[in-house]
């Protein structure tokens, strides 16, 4: 065996060409290196990530994973071990700069996992990047991580960005900013959908995958360009809960359906299974689906990151109808799986009666049935702020005890939480086992060497402008968006739109309608404060978007007589006022989204219209008169179903001329749809109830509603 020494390159990547040999020698891999130097081992290159200028088993990119792994834990710090188990947000400083906490996290806490949060945009404000910037800010943190004293690399998560979104919200989602947009996930499906149902002439069932892989495709060249190797996401829970406000992050209530994108998911962003992983150098992205075992059924759709909405229940006894796409995505090699914050409630499965406590604090949910009788192999990765604001059935334990039981009920990963210091002192008190610890970092470090982030985590940020949002990657996802607008109503053909029409539009900007030639008159261009008419125009089309305004819902206060602590909003099920429980004042601002949790049920279009937290865009009574002025059968409405909404009798809406169904599209989109020049093929991914009172009797775990109770069924869709 041969040995030189390469010195460090100071801030210029050091990469060696993949030159791989016959014979069943493995390739060269390109090599990146910024502080540590490069070895020359028998005409081979490696990283020298210890600097001890000798080559270590876990430097040695022809060993196996577990080998290198086995050599790099008995080299590490019971400290360095515990540093792997946090995650937290870093985001991008003033122009990609580092910001304050990363040397922190990274030198200190010995942290090596992190959530980026900041918009990537062409043209930043305060607090966002270009992607140029967020390129160049991975890459310093992956240099800070380099120059550690055994040189393991980062790997940055983020939430869904790649979608036509207009309230993005911290923690749930992002700005798609620069990246191309798709619609959001149900448009996925309804696009998916539609594709087979064209291709079949039958109705469609599992999805056309090839709508689901050309968005992952560009999805993963995208983030791949920045430095963005892991997901949260996507969600594999189901939207069999129409009142939850995270339905619109979800593909569809069908389980078929569901399973069969959450396998092409993992096999388009991570990869083929090869040797039991499906992770490897030319994944794009490491996905960690989320919420384990299905976080779909919340009792009143109330969601968990608030006080007030703790429970899942099962009252159709559909606990292993969730499961089925956690299946897929296991036997997929799905790297990573984030349990979610809700406490099951008189939950009984296959025999087991499962404790209430937040999943991920469950070892029988963890251990016993993910890993268990699932046979998850990878690491478990808790939801944010599991420990210190949602530990719902720890609520009296201290943190350290939540963290003991978070650990040792088997997740690896604890989300929003960066103190080393509070695992490696339940380490010394031995309440949580080193043996434990190692297997842990064993997990941990494994997405790391599969992702050959070792042997090179840079990236070439100059690439990464043209990388993100081209114009051949706006053209798939516009294509997507197209193929995703269903069709519901076309009484006597109201559409398409018949060319040089009159055409009075709502919600929708006049510009944009022009350019189809149509002579348009805008109804939100009020004259001396009063809204043009509609009489005399040929159609009036309407963009319908509704939205819990966060002007409304931010005064919302667990203590305030008005809001949380109203007497007159009593929580039916803790018989208490709906802030009664939040001490700490969690829920203020309601920020995650989401109406007042006595207004969660409204999800006709007349109960949201009479709410406090909902609000129709345009407003109800103008939809109403619109209709009056110019006739209800030239009426075209263009409704964003963001949630399963019920159009419901009084509101007039089923009256129409022709209904479609939205899930976050452009104007550009769906005017070549009402327009003709694209004919509608997309088709429901859920069902739609045709009266509130279905809404409310609906059983959370339950897709779909009984025939007499909906207006639409899960498949529907028409076409010109």
């Amino acid at each position: 065996m041969s040995l030189s020494i390469v010195g460090a390159f100071g801030a210029v990547a050091f990469a060696v060409a993949g030159c791989g040999g016959g014979g069943g020698e493995m390739a060269q891999p390109d090599l990146g290196a910024r502080s540590k130097p490069i070895l020359t081992v028998d005409a081979k290159k490696f990283k020298d990530l210890n600097g001890n200028g000798k080559l270590d088993p876990y430097e040695d990119w022809r060993l196996s994973v577990d080998k290198r792994i086995d050599d790099l834990v008995g080299q590490m710090t019971l400290e360095e071990k515990a540093g792997l188990m946090l995650i937290d947000t870093m985001n991008a400083g003033t122009n990609g700069a580092l910001p304050a906490n990363a040397t922190t996290f990274v030198n200190d806490n010995k942290m090596r996992r992190f959530i980026l949060r900041s918009v990537v945009t062409a043209t930043p404000t305060s607090g966002q990047v270009t992607p140029l910037q967020a390129a160049t800010f991975t890459n310093a943190v992956q240099e800070l991580s380099e120059a550690s004293r055994l040189g393991i690399p980062s790997i940055f998560k983020s939430n869904a960005r790649n979608h036509y979104e207009k309230d993005a919200r911290v923690g749930i989602n992002e700005a798609a900013g620069a990246f191309t947009e798709f619609p959001k996930e149900a448009g996925i499906s309804a696009a998916a959908l539609g594709e087979e149902s064209l291709k079949s002439g039958k109705e469609p069932t599992v999805g056309d995958m090839s709508i689901v892989k050309t968005f992952a495709q560009t999805m993963g060249d995208e983030w791949k360009s920045i430095g963005l190797r892991g997901m949260y996401g996507y969600m594999a829970d189901m939207s069999t809960e129409p009142r939850w406000y995270r339905v619109h992050e979800t593909f569809t209530e069908n389980a078929d359906l569901n399973s069969n994108i959450i396998k092409t998911l993992v096999e388009t962003l991570q990869g083929p299974m090869v040797n039991g992983s499906s992770v490897s150098p030319t994944s794009a992205v490491a996905l960690t689906m989320k919420h384990f075992p299905g976080g779909g059924p919340q009792e009143l759709g109330l969601d968990p990151h608030y006080t007030f909405g703790k429970t899942q229940v099962y009252p159709g006894g559909n606990f292993g109808y969730h499961l089925k796409p956690f299946m897929a995505a296991i036997n997929a090699g799905v790297s990573a799986i984030m349990p979610y914050y809700g406490v099951p409630i008189n939950v009984t499965y296959e025999g087991v009666k499962y404790d209430q406590l937040g999943m991920a604090f469950s070892k029988q949910i963890v251990t016993d049935l993910l890993r268990g009788k699932l046979g998850f192999k990878g690491y478990v990765n808790s939801d944010t702020g599991v420990i210190n604001d949602r530990a719902w059935g720890l609520e009296n334990k201290t943190v350290p005890e939540r963290v003991a039981t978070a650990i040792n009920g088997g997740t690896e990963t604890l989300s929003g939480f960066n103190s080393v210091k509070t695992i490696v002192d339940l380490v010394n008190a031995n309440l949580i086992t080193v043996d434990r610890v190692n297997e842990a970092a064993r997990r941990l470090l494994k997405e790391q060497f599969q992702l050959g982030l070792f042997e090179n985590p840079y990236v070439d940020a100059s690439l990464a402008t043209a990388a993100i949002g081209s114009d051949a990657n706006r053209a798939k996802g516009m294509e997507v968006q197209r193929k995703s607008i269903t069709l519901l109503q076309n009484q006597d053909k109201t559409l398409p739109l018949k060319a040089a029409a009159k055409v009075y539009t709502m919600g929708m900007a006049k510009s944009d309608v022009e350019k189809y030639g149509y002579a348009v008159t805008d109804g939100e261009a009020l004259v001396n404060g009063v809204r043009p008419s509609a009489a005399g125009a040929d159609y009036a089309v309407i963009r319908v978007e509704v939205s819990n305004p966060r002007a409304a819902t931010g005064v919302y206060r667990s203590s305030d007589p008005a809001t949380g602590a109203n007497p007159a909003f009593i929580s039916p099920i803790t018989g208490k006022t709906y802030g009664a429980d939040d001490p700490t004042n969690l829920d203020n601002g309601l920020g995650f989204g989401g109406a007042y949790p006595w207004e969660a049920s409204n999800l006709s279009f007349t109960a949201m219209a009479a709410s406090q937290s909902w609000q129709i865009s345009p407003k109800l009574a103008d939809i109403k008169a619109v209709m009056n002025e110019v006739g209800a059968k030239k009426t075209v409405l263009s409704i964003y179903f963001r949630q399963p909404y019920v159009l419901d009798d009084a509101s007039g809406l089923k009256n129409a001329g022709a209904i479609v169904a939205g899930f976050g599209v452009s104007n550009t989109a769906l005017l070549d749809v009402l327009s003709g020049k694209f004919k509608p093929q997309g088709k429901l991914p859920f069902a739609l109830a045709n009266n509130l009172q279905a809404i409310v009797d609906n059983q959370p775990d339950v897709p779909g509603y009984p025939a007499k109770d909906t207006l639409y069924p899960f498949g529907f869709g028409l076409t010109y």
